[in-house]
């Protein structure tokens, strides 16, 4: 009677953890992407480059992400916690639609550590190799092969009445154990982007002695700044989320009491809120890793959204007007 007490009031804690996180991190990455969207586009600098496209898709992405998280989250509330965890509908259209943004972020994260390392590399061949044509290619494949790999993993998706929507295929179990999670979306990207990151780094460390222009320079500087600290909270934010998983797939459901259900599912939201901030604050992270990247949100969000929306209003308001004198910010259009 005792642990039927405690496993209700700890399910009832995870369940109150979850609304409350979700809500606020949706709230904070809608914010963040959005912003991060608007920059990308709106700069032409950003624009001709490969590693920001990639950034540009992961917001995206991620932006998708956190707006189905907001109305998983409402859903929950309206109708309780067992409309999104008991139902085999939202059972599969959360892994489909979270699946899908988590591996097309993962990809992009990838891609964009990889390729400004190539792009700061002093082997021309390595430089050549990677263009616009070629990133737009692999977003474009990726995108559709992260879609049918969701739809795929959604045929082998039940419910359980102890924990709710879980894996129950042996084969599949196999796959996603050993080779999903720890390859597709687990240690093997994590891995990946760290290296390469850290070797884009070491590049960037030795371009002064390249002969390149004091303006590339410092926008390779820049991106790789923004490429290292991206990938270090996607590692460690990522990482106890991939082994808890690895681990709760392996977990034979017929040995678990009501107590040990609610414990794994109060860790699994526990871990699940803390991956969750590394698609919630990549806005906020590039504009701590870099000073030109605050003056180039300051410059856009002011000259290319701010004064044309003041200028309508002004219009709108007053049909004759005298001309203003606006002083031009075309200086940081460089930066």
């Amino acid at each position: 009677m005792a642990s039927t007490l405690l496993s209700s009031q700890i399910l009832e804690f995870a369940s109150e953890y979850s609304v409350y996180s979700s809500c606020i991190l949706s709230i904070v990455g809608l914010v963040s992407n959005i912003l991060n969207v608007l920059v990308f586009i709106r700069l032409k600098q950003f624009r001709e480059n490969r590693c920001v496209l990639y950034f540009l898709v992961e917001s995206i992405s991620n932006f998708i992400n956190e707006v189905f998280t907001l109305i998983v989250t409402f859903v929950s509330v309206i109708y309780g916690n067992n409309a999104t965890n008991f139902s085999l509908f939202w059972c599969k259209a959360r892994y489909i639609l979270f699946q899908s943004t988590g591996l097309v972020t993962f990809s992009m994260i990838c891609f964009a550590a990889c390729d400004q390392f190539c792009s700061t590399n002093y082997r021309i061949n390595l430089r050549e190799i990677c263009t616009i044509k070629l990133a737009q290619y692999l977003v474009f494949i990726f995108i559709l092969i992260s879609c049918l790999h969701s739809i795929l993993f959604s045929f082998f998706l039940s419910i359980n009445p102890l924990l709710g929507c879980i894996v129950i295929n042996p084969i599949w179990i196999r796959y996603i154990t050993y080779f999903f999670y720890p390859v597709v979306s687990g240690f093997f990207p994590i891995v990946f982007a760290s290296l390469f990151s850290l070797l884009a780094y070491e590049n960037v460390r030795r371009v002064i002695r390249r002969q390149i222009p004091l303006e590339r320079r410092q926008f390779d500087q820049q991106i790789t700044a923004m490429v290292l600290i991206r990938v270090m909270l996607y590692v460690i934010l990522s990482l106890p989320y991939t082994i808890y998983r690895v681990y709760s797939i392996n977990i034979n459901t017929q040995q678990i009491d009501l107590l040990r259900s609610a414990i794994e599912r109060l860790i699994q939201t526990i871990f699940y809120s803390i991956s969750g901030v590394t698609i919630a604050v990549n806005f906020y992270l590039f504009l701590i890793s870099s000073s030109r990247y605050r003056r180039q949100v300051k410059y856009v969000l002011k000259k290319k959204y701010w004064r044309p929306m003041k200028t309508w209003l002004y219009c709108k308001k007053n049909q004759i007007h005298p001309d203003n004198t606006i002083l031009s910010d075309n200086g940081i259009e460089l930066e």
